[in-house]
């Protein structure tokens, strides 16, 4: 199959949207598919090698299509915008399906006369209206969408959700939203997102020394929880604390370490900044427990966080905030402990019983762990691949 997979992002992308869609291609194209993933330049110089970056072997299955932008954001949004709409109508003939997470790609292409351009999935990550107008509590600093966006957005979402040829959601708690708004639909999936398991993985064993570590991986938007897990390491005096991620110089990652000098804990909470993504699984592994407090807020009722499946992949065992999407994949008392979100003295108490009951601990990681191979970039690539399968037989 011939997909063109649409990306309105630099490229190699650090951040979450960046992994998830170069994990998302190479899968495919790892399944013998020809992907074309069309993406803006990166800016670093020198430019940054996609496969090397993200640490996938190169394959001539996925090539990388980079849109020319320049000017103010608004103008590259329209000019990634136009070249996407070019690329999908003279591509009728070359490929056969268009793959985007994009709400704005999806709504442009579906203008196009269907007879013009090849079918088109969308896979969406969330509601656009609600992260519109809660954008302040998803990054420090944004401001709220004008309720004419809002509106906008919702027309944008009906009409993908009724015109797309296929349709994807990443938890099941969003596909019953977009259902109870917009009326059933075919070819509907949802598949969570995932993580890159090594084919010789091997249950590790228990993290020796003291005193115990407790690690939160991921960045430090507000909702993300990072200023929960800090202060729920001030009622853990012994233990330490690690935060992988964070970008120095951003107001998120200042807030969190202004928070910590507040509290005083700079001896010992360790917050790293950026580190390659090879470097990820050893911090972890280097941790006793590993923390997911997300906070309960409209958009984080969409959540599918990688670092959920990063974590269960890493043998070590699970603290995450009780929400609906976060149940999807963790239940309590069997593959992870579950929290009241928000709580940073309820966080502490589980964390605490946790590093108190080794077998618990254990118990809870081996089942995570088990779980995890369900959830490889490879798997959801399967399931996607039946969906594309389907969209192009019914085309």
């Amino acid at each position: 199959m011939r997909i063109l997979y649409l990306a309105d992002i630099r490229f190699p992308l650090e951040r979450a949207n960046g992994i998830q869609t170069m994990e998302t291609a190479y899968a495919l194209a790892e399944r013998r598919h020809e992907v074309i993933l069309g993406v803006r330049p990166d800016p670093v110089l020198p430019v940054r090698e996609p496969f090397a970056f993200y640490g996938r072997e190169p394959t001539r299955r996925l090539r990388f299509a980079r849109m020319r932008v320049s000017g103010v954001e608004p103008c590259r949004r329209v000019a990634y915008l136009a070249q996407a709409v070019i690329r999908a109508f003279s591509a009728r003939r070359r490929f056969d399906v268009v793959f985007t997470r994009d709400l704005g790609v999806a709504g442009a292409l579906l203008r196009l006369p269907r007879p013009l351009r090849p079918p088109l999935v969308y896979e969406s990550h969330g509601y656009a209206p609600v992260f519109s107008d809660t954008m302040p509590e998803l990054v420090s600093g944004a401001h709220r969408g004008s309720r004419r966006k809002v509106r906008r957005l919702s027309k944008r979402e009906s009409r993908v959700w009724g015109r797309a040829e296929g349709y994807v959601t990443t938890t099941r708690t969003l596909s019953t939203e977009l259902t109870e708004r917009f009326g059933s639909r075919p070819r509907l999936l949802t598949v969570s997102n995932g993580v890159w398991l090594p084919a010789d993985r091997v249950f590790p064993a228990a993290r020796p020394g003291h005193p115990p570590v407790v690690a939160y991986a991921g960045h430090l938007y507000p909702w993300k929880g990072g200023d929960v897990f800090v202060r729920a390491l001030s009622s853990l005096p012994e233990t330490r604390g690690l935060i992988v991620g964070g970008r120095p110089g951003d107001a998120d990652f200042s807030r969190v370490r202004e928070l910590v000098r507040e509290l005083g804990l700079d001896e010992r909470v360790t917050v790293t900044g950026l580190v390659p993504r090879a470097d990820v699984p050893e911090r972890l592994a280097s941790a006793d427990v590993l923390v997911l407090p997300t906070v309960a807020t409209p958009s984080a009722r969409y959540t599918s966080p990688l670092k959920l499946f990063e974590y269960m992949a890493s043998g070590r065992p699970i603290v995450a905030s009780d929400l609906e999407p976060i149940r999807e994949v963790l239940t309590d008392g069997q593959n992870a402990r579950l929290v009241p979100p928000g709580e940073p003295a309820a966080l502490a108490t589980v964390v605490r019983e946790l590093l108190a009951d080794p077998a618990q601990a254990e118990q809870l990681a081996r089942t995570a762990f088990e779980q995890a191979s369900s959830y490889s970039w490879s798997r959801r690539a399967d399931r996607i691949e039946q969906l594309l399968n389907d969209v192009v037989r019914a085309s």
